[in-house]
């Protein structure tokens, strides 16, 4: 497995907090559907806890979820067999996907994008999932959308929430954006409660990478796709600068 996604997987140690977080997001699951095939296996990329893999396989979809993090696929087994749905779920590295069936549909949601934070790895994701499409197969994915007025300054704040474990927690967030490397390191500090008493804290960081309209543009067309459709978020808004995402509906050639 690909050490540089190893060494950014540590927002995701506690795949059921993440999932009870995350889970009744699903506002980019309607635009999935619309171009789901109703035969064939549909694969989703950085599947995570199968927040979009569930829901699809139970409206009879074939489903066959991907990740690289083994806590959130245990997670997400977990969820699916308590509904008695059957999920093809593989522990893979996206950039080099060994999958026995080819696919006229591939997705990969929730900014899974930004990990990947290098151009050589950016180049290997693509690549992996044009050999895995068949011809004029489905590609969409999403990613955020540089909003430089944003990510030019530090920016320091904090949430206070309720954890699944019961204890009151506040978290403590600062995120600083390297230009010249396009990525945004986001460091957090979470501090864990019983009443007044600090009982533990935990800390944890991610990189995340962001990609420029045209830079996404020659992206997908050199590695042998067209876009069908540029979206800035999932409900099908034009792309402008101050769109929140990047949605990219691709073919293949």
């Amino acid at each position: 497995m690909n050490s540089i996604f190893n060494e950014n997987l540590e927002k995701y140690a506690d795949a059921n907090e993440y999932d009870r977080i995350h889970e009744n997001f699903l506002v980019d699951l309607p635009l999935i559907l619309e171009w789901a095939p109703e035969k064939g296996p549909i694969i989703e990329l950085a599947c995570g806890t199968g927040r979009l893999t569930i829901p699809l396989a139970e409206q009879g979809h074939e489903m066959i979820g991907v990740d690289i993090h083994g806590g959130m696929l245990e997670r997400a087994k977990a969820k699916a067999n308590d509904k008695n749905l059957t999920v093809q779920w593989l522990l893979q590295d996206c950039t080099q996907l060994s999958l026995k069936p080819s696919s006229k549909f591939m997705f990969m949601s929730g900014n899974s994008f930004q990990h990947f934070l290098t151009n050589e790895v950016q180049d290997a994701l693509f690549q992996s999932v044009h050999r895995q499409l068949e011809d004029e197969g489905i590609f969409i994915f999403d990613t955020r959308n540089p909003i430089m007025d944003e990510l030019s300054k530090m920016d320091d704040y904090e949430e206070h929430f309720k954890h699944s474990n019961g204890m009151q927690v506040s978290e403590y967030h600062k995120e600083t954006y390297y230009p010249m490397t396009q990525i945004l390191q986001c460091e957090t500090e979470r501090r864990f409660f019983k009443g007044t008493n600090l009982e533990s804290i935990e800390k944890d960081k991610i990189s995340l990478r962001y990609v420029f309209p045209l830079e996404m543009r020659r992206l997908i067309n050199v590695h042998g796709f067209r876009i069908l459709h540029e979206y800035g978020d999932w409900n099908k808004s034009p792309l402008t600068p101050k769109s929140p995402q990047m949605v990219y509906v691709c073919q293949k050639k």
